[in-house]
């Protein structure tokens, strides 16, 4: 029999609208989910149940003309994103105790739009790493298999949809931080094109890398979250691409790109790194669906080669600097330390020759796969890490270096701007998620999302569910992560 969790977003809201469910027994359910299974996977930093619980009565009050395709839906927010009066730690214990007075602009939409926040996601600390594993929440883990990592910096957001806790979370992109759990954990992490989603009022800076996008378990899903977050706001840097006909949850229930041109590779772009055969294989996969959907997959070169892996490395030490307080330095962790220690080193004019070079790079990269509509590749070289195995051997720098072999593909999109999601198209002989990077051309999410949609429906559907999905209490699950469905 169903439960409320085994239900996508979509088709929660629809229970609501329909009178089947209420928000408020969609809620409860969720919370109770997570007080079994919110520690097991690190989930959350902050789990805010009755200020969930007031969001959940006001959404079942609000008359049926005024609710969206998401209203009464249970979700969360990653803890790098400002929350007005809920604590925010952004993954670090220098932050243990603060409590932003305002709400980041996505976060005013997600309330906007009925949707109903169960709290804070877990994150790297600042943001600083692709694995969540901090001092302020327990680790985040891949609901698949307990021993590997969830991934990062939108671990927790990961954990929260592959474990059955939320349907769909918010989270951000820098770097791969959505797309990176989205792979380890078997969903779709979706970073928007740069200027669609609104950085504001504070973080619009760092260069135009990081965007919130949704993370999810369908490509409708994901659609339906990020026509909520693509709301523009006066004042922003950039401008952001106009939306499509009917939104982008009209483009992936059509599901119609047109013919298309794609682009694929399997070389890593930030490292010279042997990449795993389960990760070429997902590649492979792909193309063969996208060509039987009558797509022409040709081979190009990556745009860009690890030759530009230290301009990037000069941009991560200097995103590391974000404002902390003198006195509780001391609380960061090696990494960020580290990255902080080195981005003081750069001088301003330093880092104006390489965004500039980077730009440069950027315009050769494209020229190199002009003629593509879409970009084909790995989203990571390997398909799963264990939780610690970057800091294994307690050197930062090591630490770093395994983080660049293990994603040298995510980081690129960021720099260019362009769409990129991470769909579940491969899986390990073990049955471990393996995710593939689908990447479109500057403002054309429409085209991406509704490619993603064809490969997901040719592909059989992605919303598959771990053992752990049927745990309903934290007795249930195993060392493993293997949950034990109830007698």
């Amino acid at each position: 029999m169903a439960e409320p969790h085994d239900l996508t977003a979509l088709e929660q809201a629809a229970a609501i609208a329909r009178g089947e469910l209420s928000s408020v027994e969609l809620v409860e359910h969720s919370l109770s989910r997570v007080a079994a299974l919110g520690d097991t996977v690190g989930a959350f930093v902050t789990v805010t149940e009755d200020l969930a619980r007031q969001a959940a009565r006001a959404a079942d009050a609000a008359p049926s003309e005024a609710r969206g395709p998401l209203h009464g839906v249970p979700t969360a927010i990653k803890d790098l994103t400002l929350t007005a009066g809920v604590r925010t730690t952004f993954g670090s214990a220098a932050f243990a105790d603060f409590v932003p007075p305002v709400d980041a602009d996505v976060v005013r939409f997600i309330k906007a739009a009925g949707l109903v926040s169960l709290g804070k996601t877990t994150t790297s600390e600042l943001g600083c790493s692709l694995y969540s594993e901090g001092r302020v929440a327990p680790p985040a883990r891949n609901p698949w298999q307990l021993a590997y990592t969830a991934g990062g910096s939108s671990g927790g957001a990961a954990a929260a949809v592959a474990a059955g806790l939320v349907p769909i979370a918010q989270g951000s992109d820098g770097g791969g931080s959505l797309r990176i759990p989205a792979s380890l954990c078997g969903l779709i992490g979706y970073k928007p094109s740069r200027g669609l989603v609104s950085g504001g009022p504070l973080g619009s800076g760092a260069f135009g890398l990081p965007t919130s996008g949704p993370l999810g378990r369908t490509v409708a899903d994901i659609a339906a979250l990020l026509d909520v977050m693509a709301v523009p706001v006066p004042g922003e840097p950039y401008l952001p691409p106009p939306a499509p006909p009917g939104g982008y949850l009209a483009a992936a229930r059509r599901a119609e790109p047109g013919r298309l041109r794609i682009g694929r590779f399997t070389t890593p772009m930030l490292a010279d790194e042997p990449v795993h055969p389960d990760c070429v294989a997902a590649v492979d996969r792909a193309a063969a669906l996208l060509t039987s959907a009558g797509h022409e997959v040709v081979e190009v070169p990556p745009p860009l080669t690890p030759a530009v892996w230290p301009l990037f490395e000069i941009l991560w030490y200097v995103l590391a600097l974000a404002p902390v307080p003198p006195q509780r330095e001391a609380e960061l962790l090696p990494l960020t330390r580290l990255m902080r220690a080195r981005g003081a080193e750069i001088s301003a004019g330093t880092l104006a020759a390489t965004l500039g070079e980077l730009q440069s790079q950027v315009r050769l990269g494209a020229a190199r796969t002009a003629g593509c509509d879409l970009l084909l590749c790995p989203t990571l070289a390997a398909p799963q890490a264990p939780v610690g195995w970057f800091t294994a051997d307690g050197d930062p720098a090591a630490d770093f270096d395994r983080q660049r072999r293990f994603s040298p593909y995510c980081a690129i999109f960021n720099v260019t701007g362009d769409p990129s999601v991470s769909l579940p198209v491969g899986a390990t002989a073990d049955g471990l998620p393996v995710g593939v990077l689908l990447t479109g051309r500057y403002g054309d999410d429409a085209r991406l999302i509704a490619t993603a949609a064809q490969l997901e429906h040719a592909s059989d559907g992605w919303d598959r569910h771990p053992a752990i999905w049927r745990a309903v209490d934290s007795a249930n699950v195993n060392g493993d992560g293997v949950g034990r469905s109830p007698s």
